[in-house]
């Protein structure tokens, strides 16, 4: 599949993948945006489960259960939730090929506040392991991973932090639209053509970080917050500090999936849209180097940010179809 890399630009892009949207869905901004505002996703209701963390804190769980022995834990992106469209579209597919499916949300993320003063971070792999264990616990024989932006950097952090150490159960994962690159991703979004969404991410930490601050006042203060324009400034000034990092810099170089991507021992794939307004260009890796003998990047020549969007009579995003054929190939 890595056959027929060519360089565009900055960013390289493998031209015998399947996906191939309409024309007026070549566009990334197109792409990132439409499955925000458009689409719905028909899906049973989920079970919800308040799962205690090892810091009296609490994770929010959304459990669709049929009785299956697989499980597929989900993680959603940055101020994402377990109910995107995104995550309901992988959940319905993933059922229809009698899987069970376990989504969870973020510390802060769902729309209940957590308890701590530190809330999510692109590297809080702990929570993932609890989620992990938690799922395992259940009885079930086989989990995979499937993560997006933020949640996919998380995903593939997670496994190679577990590295030779993971549970034997978990087969492997799939991240899509990942930033693994963090201080390249920030980067992007800083240039004044992504303004569009720094502004409406920042406006969404906003509430967050003035609610903490209410609770916390000792060790928050928002005063200025409409200051900030860039996730330089906004990380400096909250996750660095509130997650035990020295700045920015380095909760970046920390948590960037792309420099331990060598250390995962299960099968792993990273699905990244040649077009997607998110990422940098080393959010494309390629090579035993960096990407190690069980992880496999794909770089489609469309897609966007989470987007992949296709209008097919089953409801189905192309992520969703290569997610299934990828479990598939586990479960083989």
């Amino acid at each position: 599949m890595r056959q027929g890399h060519e360089l565009k630009g900055e960013i390289l892009y493998n031209q015998a993948l399947e996906y191939k949207p309409p024309l007026w869905l070549r566009n990334g901004h197109v792409q990132s945006i439409w499955p925000s505002l458009f689409r719905t996703v028909d899906v049973t209701l989920p079970e919800q489960e308040i799962l205690p963390t090892d810091d009296t804190d609490e994770l929010h769980l959304d459990w669709y259960r049929q009785g299956s022995s697989r499980l597929a834990v989900l993680s959603h992106g940055l101020e994402g939730h377990s109910r995107r469209p995104y995550i309901q579209g992988l959940a319905r597919a993933l059922l229809r090929e009698g899987w069970d499916v376990l989504a969870w949300n973020f510390r802060s993320c769902g729309g209940v506040m957590n308890h701590q003063p530190r809330f999510y971070h692109s590297g809080a792999t702990g929570d993932l392991d609890q989620v992990v264990r938690h799922g395992l616990a259940q009885g079930y024989q086989t989990v995979g991973l499937a993560g997006f932006s933020m949640g996919g950097n998380l995903t593939l952090l997670y496994l190679a932090e577990q590295s030779e150490r993971i549970d034997s159960r978990v087969c492997g994962g799939i991240a899509f639209s990942v930033p693994c690159d963090l201080a390249g991703s920030a980067d992007t979004l800083a240039r004044p053509s992504r303004k569009i969404y720094m502004q409406r991410f920042l406006r969404d930490l906003q509430v967050k970080m003035e609610e903490k601050s209410r609770r916390f006042p000792n060790l928050i203060d928002t005063t200025g917050f409409d200051r900030i324009q860039t996730f330089h400034e906004f990380d400096d000034r909250f996750t660095a500090p509130l997650h035990g990092f020295r700045d920015a810099q380095d909760y970046w170089s920390s948590c960037s999936a792309l420099w331990r991507l060598k250390d995962i021992r299960v099968p792993a794939l990273m699905v990244n849209a040649s077009d997607d307004p998110f990422l940098s260009a080393r959010c494309f890796p390629t090579g035993p180097d960096l990407l190690g003998r069980h992880t496999r990047a794909e770089f489609p020549r469309w897609g966007g940010h989470v987007g992949f969007v296709e209008q097919a009579k089953d409801g189905y995003y192309w992520s969703e179809r290569r997610a299934i054929e990828h479990f598939s190939r586990l479960l083989a």
